[in-house]
């Protein structure tokens, strides 16, 4: 994370320099809008996680702990195989996260389907389990408290031929990263998937009205379970871009709140994949400013305290004014017994 830190810093400082007499708004778009992408990047795939599962009719809280499974997974592989896959390793690595994070959900999927678990004490219960399970292993795997910084990591890449478009290649296509594109890519499949394919609308119907579902003969408790698996898939993805491209190391505050974070995206967005890629992008500003923000002309007056809890604040305020116009599916944490009314 504080080598992050010092990279966008230098960023800012070089880009400065080369105005000489302050930043323009072209660079500081330059640099803005780079580090939402990044910041973004984790939420999305986590938020579009949790609406698989909210959308089939199981809330699941746990996306905290699915992305510290998946951020856990990814540098303990990163480090481990670092030599034998070069490169390649941060994308393998992500592979290894989003199967972590897959075998992971089904602890929730058992208990909150197969038993009928609350399913808040049973998100809560993955959330807390995930962190003590991890610290557990990396203690016994590095005999100390963190992992080591890891070598091959999701760094700023130009996109080719894109990075050449007047000011849009500038703003968008250069100092980025893979994963920020990738992430959007997804959420765009998503929404395909949801609403465009038969398997999106079996989710969709036992999320709604799961009764009806089973009288056309969905068989509900799988069609959960599947939406369940690739929520857990897709937050174990989430942490493992975090890790790889922010924090570049795992300990017991890697993740600190960004699953929540995802959480709420998923509920700002609608349970929409599309709209919780917007909120996504929103709260990954609001966290980049967090960050940067002290070293923006219009920002720089303000204390860094105020900086570093906006990203929460807005969360809240996001919250408090949206909720209230956005539905959850009707089933959604509603228990389903096959043949009961």
């Amino acid at each position: 994370m504080s080598g992050l830190l010092f990279s966008l810093s230098n960023t800012v400082l070089a880009t400065a320099s080369n105005g000489h007499s302050g930043l323009s708004l072209m660079q500081i778009l330059m640099i803005v809008v780079p580090s939402t992408l990044l910041w973004a990047a984790p939420l999305v795939f986590t938020s579009l996680g949790g609406v698989f599962s909210e959308r089939s009719g199981v809330v699941n809280i746990g996306l905290e702990g699915l992305m510290v499974i998946g951020a856990f997974s990814s540098i303990v592989f990163n480090l481990t195989f670092s030599d034998t896959f070069g490169s390649a390793t941060p994308w393998i690595a992500l592979l290894v996260a989003m199967a972590a994070g897959a075998i992971f959900s089904i602890l929730h999927a058992v208990a909150a389907i197969t038993f009928r678990a609350d399913h808040t004490v049973s998100g809560v219960a993955i959330n807390l389990l995930a962190v003590g399970l991890t610290m557990f292993l990396v203690k016994l795997i590095y005999d100390k408290g963190e992992t080591d910084i890891i070598k091959h990591s999701f760094g700023k890449v130009d996109i080719p031929i894109l990075k050449k478009i007047p000011y849009i290649g500038e703003i968008f296509f250069q100092n980025t990263y893979w994963t920020s594109f990738v992430a959007i890519i997804v959420a765009v499949i998503a929404w395909f998937f949801i609403y465009k394919t038969p398997f999106g609308l079996r989710l969709r119907s036992v999320g709604e009205h799961p009764m009806a579902a089973d009288t056309m003969g969905i068989n509900v408790t799988k069609m959960r379970y599947y939406g369940v698996i690739i929520s857990g898939a897709l937050g174990g993805i989430g942490g493992g871009v975090y890790a790889q491209s922010i924090s570049q190391n795992f300990n017991h505050a890697t993740i600190s709140g960004q699953g929540f974070m995802a959480l709420a995206a998923m509920i700002f967005g609608k349970w929409h994949p599309l709209g919780a890629m917007g909120a996504a992008l929103f709260f990954g500003f609001a966290q980049s400013i967090s960050i940067i923000g002290s070293s923006l002309p219009f920002l720089s007056n303000i204390p860094n305290v105020y900086l570093f809890i906006a990203p929460y604040v807005l969360t809240i305020l996001a919250l408090t004014g949206f909720i209230g116009r956005a539905e959850a599916p009707k089933a959604d944490g509603v228990h389903y017994i096959k043949g009961s009314r």
